[in-house]
């Protein structure tokens, strides 16, 4: 554990704080969490982070409790698996989920932690991870789809002090850095994490001189507590006394060829409290598949959903977390043991959203969504330049992809969007000017996102055109199974992988492959999945139905899932189409189902190879 050196120890004293200050207090800190993004983004190399944002801050309070933050880190499991003493001007840096209590999750983020003194005393803490294009291991962008253990996915770095009383450990960063592809893009990143942290601790430290230390901290305990008294209103509102709910959902595989891998969450109110359960799911995979995931992080993403849906301007924390109790079974897909891989828990990461939006919204259809976010699609592209001014120098593309948003209550999903507040696309532009790729084609997919009232978004097809000989890596999910919808909506689309080989062949790919070579002039479809529809598609209006035929986002003969007859330039025929929903709505069952999972799982796995080119997996063994 920890052991912190301030030489302040007088205690801090609880007073009053007005409604003004308040808010004044937690603007300040929303304003410092986006500050801490644009520091990063502004001196970053890697374009997964300068990019695409593929970075998550907070700040936290004295005892490491999340004040801000998106994505969520636990600051109390780092703090306890840190064995040193921690000061003024220390910088602390990891990236083993193994040596954090899973306060991150895979090796590729590396995470910085750092306390906030004022006045010889800890305040505060400010922390961000951001997710390194490479480091190190057996294949290029660190995330080998056949890893069995953590050794092939590159440098694990212990937790240890950066920043000693502000000095850098140098010998120490030479040695980390040597072991990765593009050394100059991890220290440039590095550095902007821990520039981001330090303008998040001045920040604070402004709001202490401003207001005083105990009403600022006094401050930060009434935000924890409005967010308690609310989450525990609403747990009451949603959740029956003693009744237990359940769902599941799927990982389609492994990258090793095993699954499909049973993800099962259940909920439990008693009295105040909840208990979030993980019992039933998959044990621990044998591939890199595996979400080693913080009990608090679970809480996090539990708060997400049912704060934000109360009332989104809320600035959620994590003052919630004692009504929330998480149980996670050991040597399972969720807590799997070391030195098990981990590098793949993209897939697991998109899929607890899923399970969190099937479980929330059985009680109450306004958190209902279908699914859709599923999986983080990772493309990567690397060589060395064969020809030209740059001939023998070095590539490397490591970038992640989007799908469909799926159907919700309040309207239609987004189509090839992430579901991450402050995730964007790489642009078109910085992808040919950096890299010798040609985008050929960047579009939405019509007939993709499952049909419903509010439609699903469509998934994208983003075509990739090579221009210089190398290898290319893919990490995606949906491919087997789908992205269900609800309330009588139907499930989005598959996401699909394939080359067009510069010799006229075509080679469909696994979802989840790496070291493929490609030659100079091969195409890469890369496709990904829809999100599930929401609502019966028979209630969708016919003129709206028509309008997105006329732009690409449904075609004609999809537009006859929401029961519309038209032509191509999407003109309704208003009389065919009362017959044929008139016709359709007649064989339906009354209710519609609350979820369409698709086929049965065993109907999909027969037909696996028929449907999608590529051989049902094996049933999950255990390791």
């Amino acid at each position: 554990m920890a052991r912190l050196i301030e030489t302040n120890t007088s205690p801090m004293q609880q007073v009053e704080v007005d409604l003004v200050t308040l808010d004044l207090v937690e603007n300040a800190l929303r304003n410092a969490r986006y500050e801490m993004d644009e520091v990063l983004f502004r001196t970053a190399l890697s374009p997964g982070i300068r990019e695409q944002h593929d970075e998550f801050p907070l700040i936290a309070n004295r005892d490491g409790k999340m004040m801000v933050g998106q994505f969520g880190l636990s600051i109390p499991d780092f703090l306890d698996n840190f064995d040193g003493t921690i000061e003024e001007g220390d910088v602390l840096l990891t990236s083993d989920p193994y040596s954090c209590g899973a306060a991150i999750s895979h090796a590729n983020d590396w995470l910085v932690v750092m306390p906030i003194f004022f006045d010889g005393r800890i305040v505060g803490w400010s922390s961000m991870f951001g997710h390194m294009s490479d480091v190190g291991g057996k294949t290029p962008a660190s995330m080998p789809t056949d890893a069995r253990t953590i050794y092939e996915e590159g440098v694990v770095i212990p937790p240890f002090r950066l920043y000693k009383k502000g000095v850098l450990d140098d010998d120490a960063l030479r040695i980390i850095l040597n072991q990765v592809r593009k050394p100059d893009w991890n220290r440039a990143d590095l550095n902007g994490i821990v520039a981001a942290c330090r303008t998040a601790a001045r920040r604070v430290q402004e709001l202490c001189a401003r207001f005083g230390v105990d009403t600022y901290n006094s401050a930060l305990d009434a935000l924890l507590d409005r967010n308690y008294r609310a989450m525990k209103t609403l747990l009451a509102m949603v959740f029956e006394e003693g009744k237990t709910l359940s769902f599941t959902d799927y990982i389609c595989d492994d990258g090793l060829g095993y699954g499909p891998y049973e993800l099962k969450l259940s909920l439990t109110r008693t009295g105040d409290k909840v208990l979030l359960d993980f019992t039933g799911s998959s044990p621990q995979a044998q591939g890199p598949i595996n979400y080693y995931i913080n009990e608090n992080l679970v809480r996090m993403f539990f708060g997400i959903y049912m704060i934000t849906v109360a009332d989104p301007q809320i600035l959620w924390n994590d003052g919630f977390y004692p009504l929330v109790d998480v149980e996670i079974p050991d040597d399972s897909f969720w807590k799997p043991q070391y030195p098990a891989a981990l590098n793949a828990r993209n897939h697991g990461i998109g899929r607890v959203f899923d399970l969190f939006g099937g479980l929330l919204g059985q009680t109450n259809p306004d958190l209902l969504n279908a699914a859709g976010f599923s999986s983080s699609p990772h493309f990567m592209y690397s060589g060395t330049y064969g020809e030209g001014d740059r001939k023998g120098e070095w590539f490397q593309l490591y970038s992640i992809g989007f799908g469909g948003i799926p159907g919700r209550p309040i309207g239609d999903g987004p189509d090839g969007h992430s579901l991450w507040p402050s995730f964007v696309n790489i642009p078109c532009e910085y992808l040919e000017s950096y890299y010798p790729l040609r985008i050929e084609r960047w579009e939405t997919v019509a007939d993709t996102g499952g049909a419903g009232v509010h439609r699903g978004g469509n998934g994208v097809d983003v075509a990739y055109r090579f221009l210089e000989a190398g290898t290319i890596a893919i990490h995606d999910d949906r491919w087997l199974t789908y992205p269900w919808g609800v309330n009588g909506g139907e499930p989005g689309a598959r996401g699909r992988k394939w080359l067009e080989r510069a010799d006229g062949t075509t080679e469909v790919l696994g979802s989840k492959v790496h070291d493929v070579p490609v030659a100079r002039g091969d195409l890469l479809h890369f496709v990904t999945w829809g999100g599930g529809g929401w609502g019966d598609p028979l209630a969708r209006d016919p003129d709206l139905v028509g309008l997105e035929v006329r732009r690409g986002l449904v075609s004609a003969d999809g537009a006859r899932r929401y029961g519309v007859v038209c032509d191509e330039a999407g003109t309704v025929d208003v009389a065919a189409t009362e017959s044929l929903r008139s016709e359709l709505g007649a064989g339906r069952p009354d209710p519609l189902p609350t979820f369409d999972m698709g086929p049965p799982l065993e109907t999909i796995l027969e037909r696996a190879l028929e449907e999608t080119g590529l051989p049902a997996p094996r049933p999950p063994i255990p390791r």
